[in-house]
């Protein structure tokens, strides 16, 4: 067996009915990729091309110039081109919308591109990434309609809810695909967005009053707390007044639900999550020679994040029968 300490002589035992099967070393192999295997390991972990050069060398001796890395690298395209391309469920219950920014070098300049991300939960209750669409400039409500039609194109037939920020035109963007989807905004969004108009010595008790909305038990108690609160603050912030009213039915769709769904989609949170963990990856590159690059990095990390995605969501049975009641007509049993 060839490896990266040289040649190692193994002895494979036999039996009689030639029924073993070595668990380590596949039959009739004769060398070791293990050394291809921790560079792409290393770079699914965000180590630049010099950080692996470095680390190669210091560890085993290796002299690995930043073509070899980049051509052992570039053998996992084609799984991350199958991840992306691979078939989808024809139904998520619920699914989060939102887009991460990448740094990519161009005609020697550093520019930000979007690149667009589903997180959808699926019937037995685990999140499941449908996918990374990279762009060529900011989050716009346009992409995001061909991104949907992706999904749609590629089999998803049906969402019962989607879970978004407040990027303008990004509902009626879903809307036009998917019709009955039921849209939430993330709530979080909406009142850091709101807290931003607000002066520093009233911040308090704005949040503060503004707890009794969306903590409100019913639909009918949060709008009497939201009249309240906007009689309190609406002369003195009558810019997040207005934002609450007019976005309020998007803001309300959690109030149709228990307390278990609302946990689950009053934020984007979920998603946030996600995102926090691709960056801790990406964050070591200053930016990324091309939109291939983006695409590796982020499919080789999504791989080892997913890994961890072993239990369902919390109270998924629960959940599950409070859809099938509200959905009967589209959640197939």
């Amino acid at each position: 067996m060839k490896t990266s300490t040289g040649e190692v002589e193994v002895e494979v035992p036999r039996d009689r009915n030639g029924e073993y099967a070595p668990q380590l070393l596949k039959k009739y192999q004769t060398s070791s990729n293990e050394l291809e295997d921790k560079i792409i390991a290393m770079d699914a972990h965000g180590m630049t091309t010099r950080d692996l050069e470095d680390h190669l060398h210091d560890l085993y001796g290796v002299e690995a110039s930043a073509s070899t890395i980049s051509t052992i690298t570039n053998k996992v395209m084609p799984l991350v081109e199958a991840w992306q391309n691979r078939p989808w469920a024809a139904l998520y219950p619920i699914s989060y919308l939102d887009a991460i920014y990448s740094h990519l070098r161009k005609d020697h300049k550093v520019e930000n591109r979007a690149v667009y991300i589903v997180l959808a939960v699926n019937l037995e209750g685990y999140k499941e990434v449908l996918g990374h669409w990279g762009s060529d400039g900011e989050e716009g409500a346009s992409f995001w309609r061909g991104v949907v039609t992706d999904l749609r194109n590629r089999g998803v037939a049906d969402i019962f809810m989607a879970c978004i920020d407040g990027l303008t035109g990004f509902k009626e963007a879903i809307q036009s695909v998917f019709p009955p989807v039921e849209i939430q905004r993330c709530v979080i969004h909406q009142i850091r967005t709101s807290l931003k108009y607000v002066t520093w010595k009233d911040r308090k008790a704005f949040a503060q009053d503004l707890k009794a909305v969306y903590q409100a038990p019913t639909r009918a108690a949060a709008e009497t707390a939201l009249l309240t609160w906007a009689d309190t603050w609406g002369e003195n912030y009558a810019i997040p007044v207005r934002s609450w009213d007019t976005n309020w039915d998007d803001l309300a769709t959690r109030c149709n639900y228990t307390p278990e769904i609302r946990r689950l989609i009053y934020t984007i949170n979920l998603i946030e999550g996600y995102h926090r963990q691709l960056r801790q990856v990406t964050q070591h590159r200053a930016a990324f020679p091309s939109p291939e690059a983006v695409r590796k990095l982020l499919g080789l990390a999504h791989r080892d994040i997913a890994k961890q995605w072993t239990m369902p969501i919390p109270h998924w049975a629960i959940i599950l029968n409070q859809l099938a009641i509200r959905f009967e007509d589209r959640l197939p049993i």
